[in-house]
């Protein structure tokens, strides 16, 4: 079992930057690659970005490429998600989530790969 527990969410201003974070704990000595995905009200969960478990590959969906960064740091268990110049169309609740046991440089954008899910940290935009 993995435990996902996000943070940093909260509200901001069109233009504004905000950092999430997720933490993972349980079965963590597994590789385990991670993803962000985001929900907005009335509509369908959706893929934000992703990294390998080695960190050196990482890819965005088109909406938030150049905007948002995905790092990790495995020494603590985290995974990172910050976010720069952000627009109202980016309010949704942020999830992370993490698929285990796969190679150094394997990442997934399908929802459905994935294995836990955090609780997800609302993230508001003010335009």
């Amino acid at each position: 079992q993995v435990q996902l527990v996000e943070s940093g969410g909260g509200l901001v201003q069109a233009g504004g930057s905000l950092r999430l974070s997720c933490a993972a704990s349980g079965r963590t000595f597994s590789s385990y690659a991670m993803g962000w995905f985001r929900q907005a009200p009335g509509k369908e969960r959706e893929f934000v970005a992703a990294i390998s478990w080695s960190g050196g590959r990482t890819y965005y969906a088109d909406s938030v490429k150049g905007r948002f960064t995905i790092s990790r740091d495995n020494a603590k268990n985290t995974v990172y998600l910050q976010m720069n110049s952000l627009k109202p169309e980016d309010t949704a609740v942020y999830y992370c989530a993490a698929k285990l046991f796969v190679g150094s440089y394997y990442y997934t954008t399908n929802i459905y790969e994935y294995d836990y899910w955090g609780q997800g940290t609302q993230v508001t935009v003010s335009s």
